[in-house]
């Protein structure tokens, strides 16, 4: 099959269920990614995004649906027939074969000649900075530098959409954050659509053009970034997406001036200094701070509001007192054009 044999969407989700006997692990879900797009789809354990990246591959069929890559409906083809691959979290390398052959076996698999597979091999080596190791086994290489191999096995088969299966969730945060900045040149490099599954939102914020927001099989949102974190819809994507203060009921009513579901990211509340005037047009919130947290760029105060409620406001570390503040009466103050309303 030639996936970019026509016009459209690099992958496309009409209605697509799938369900598990009375587990719906997906739901009705409609999704389009672009042609070269780095999406994310981002949630929690049991949302249904790897289920979707599953579908995707053709490891799963759906209860209910279609499925197209590039416009072509592949929702019955086997995994073999679809020009996707597939990045996982153990890698799944033959222990028994080297760093060379785990990369060449797609291209052994599919009658290229010896001469023609090595020179892919070095190339591809050379995209993830492993010359000279491809004698190795995987068993001599670190973590790291076996997600590499993984990715390099993925890529040396030139697929139109590369799916990724939480392929860094294995290693330690420096690594963790290093490989996110490899991913997403390597995919600046070949312009290839990858599909990126994770439950992690700084690697979804850092990596992606747009990301799909899960929640009990169904999509909550899709967006950029900085849309999903400025502007949530619901109130499950205020507070999986980094930290939001919901106000409901009456806390609604007092601050959104009406009945709903109202947030306010932390870093958009800023507490004032005791000779600061009340900047025009702002919420003024009084309260007591209740406890510090020292976050190196930034200072996080848990602070009981005097009518009840608390409210978490987050300051990058200009103030001296910082780490004496507990206890201190404050008064916070916030713009009107912060506060978002979300849909139930």
């Amino acid at each position: 099959m030639s996936a970019k044999s026509t016009n459209g969407a690099a992958v496309s989700f009409k209605a697509v269920s799938r369900h598990f006997g009375s587990v719906r692990a997906v739901d009705n879900v409609d999704l389009e990614v672009a042609d070269g797009e780095f999406f994310a789809m981002l949630g929690p354990s049991g949302s249904g995004k790897t289920t979707c990246l599953r579908l995707i591959a053709g490891f799963e069929q759906p209860t209910a649906g279609v499925i197209e890559l590039f416009g072509q409906d592949v929702t019955q083809l086997p995994p073999f027939s679809r020009d996707v691959n597939t990045v996982f979290q153990d890698y799944a390398l033959f222990p028994h074969m080297t760093i060379g052959e785990n990369i060449g076996y797609g291209l052994m698999v599919k009658g290229v000649p010896k001469p023609m597979r090595q020179q892919r091999v070095k190339e591809m080596l050379d995209v993830v900075q492993l010359n000279g190791m491809q004698d190795r086994k995987p068993s001599q290489l670190s973590g790291g530098q076996r997600q590499r191999v993984a990715l390099a096995r993925a890529l040396i088969n030139e697929p139109s959409v590369l799916l990724l299966d939480e392929p860094l969730g294995a290693l330690d945060l420096k690594l963790r954050q290093q490989m996110q900045l490899e991913l997403k040149a390597i995919q600046h490099r070949f312009g290839i659509t990858f599909v990126f599954v994770t439950h992690d939102q700084e690697e979804a914020m850092t990596m992606s053009d747009r990301i799909a927001v899960f929640n009990q099989g169904k999509i909550e949102q899709v967006g950029t970034p900085a849309e999903i974190y400025q502007n949530p819809r619901t109130e499950f994507v205020a507070t999986f997406v980094g930290t939001s203060n919901i106000f409901k009921g009456e806390q609604a009513v007092k601050y959104g001036g009406k009945e709903g579901i109202f947030a306010v990211r932390p870093e958009k509340i800023r507490i004032l200094h005791p000779d600061e005037s009340i900047p025009p047009g702002r919420q003024l919130i009084p309260g007591k701070i209740r406890e510090v947290f020292y976050l190196g760029m930034s200072t996080r105060y848990m602070i009981d509001i005097d009518d009840g409620g608390e409210l978490i406001v987050q300051e990058q570390n200009t103030r001296q007192d910082g780490q004496t503040a507990r206890g201190r009466s404050v008064v916070m103050v916030w713009r009107r054009d912060d506060l978002r309303e979300l849909i139930p």
